[in-house]
């Protein structure tokens, strides 16, 4: 038997911790940026994915006017760098709310490792980070979608088998309901199935 539970008739609060925890797992940005008075920023964001292929666009959502929209905004540029397993502690401790002028890098204890092609710089513990200019911001009820293309992606060779990232050793975190994180746990491998591969070539 299932509950159902109203948007009408519940909590904006409770509807939105019941969205969080039905949507999982949620991939994390975790965005650095520059303010225009050039204070480093660094906050995770757990509602990301990719836009466009080409070019290559990827998005993420800002819950409420935050340091991060406001240095994109002014700056028009942006990096995501990918949240690890063995960074928790730190991408957790860049979630507190600091006054604008404070720098969660120096914070958390983490170390800037300059960007190639724009000023916000990597967290140079990630093993991966994706260097991005502001392509498009687009207001949403109360959040933001911010749209960035990818204009330079930096990888730790430690992670790569040739050219791909090995998913077994970048180790990403993911968010997950209440104060729940997760891991990629056990990874299953499996190849999309070609209509003419199914009995009969069967169509639908």
């Amino acid at each position: 038997m299932r509950k159902d539970f109203s948007r009408d008739h519940t909590s904006p609060s409770g509807f939105y911790r019941l969205l969080t925890a039905t949507v999982v797992p949620r991939p994390i940005a975790w965005v650095s940026s520059r303010s225009a008075e050039g204070v480093d920023n660094l906050a995770p964001h757990s509602f990301y994915t990719v836009a466009s292929v080409r070019p290559p666009i990827i998005q993420f959502t800002s819950v409420g006017e935050k340091d991060t929209l406001r240095n994109i905004q002014a700056t028009g540029e942006f990096t995501v760098n990918l949240a690890t397993e063995d960074l928790f502690e730190q991408v957790n401790a860049t979630g507190t709310a600091f006054d604008a002028d404070v720098s969660e890098y120096d914070a958390a204890g983490l170390t800037r490792e300059p960007s190639l092609t724009i000023a916000a710089p990597r967290v140079k513990e990630s093993p991966a980070a994706l260097e991005c200019r502001l392509h498009h911001i687009l207001p949403m009820g109360d959040c933001t979608l911010v749209f960035g293309e990818v204009m330079h992606a930096a990888i730790s060779e430690e992670v790569l088998d040739g050219t791909h990232p090995r998913i077994d050793l970048l180790k990403p975190l993911s968010r997950l309901g209440r104060d729940e994180w997760g891991t990629a746990g056990q990874i299953r491998t499996i190849k999309r199935i070609r209509v003419d591969e199914w009995p009969g070539h069967f169509r639908g």
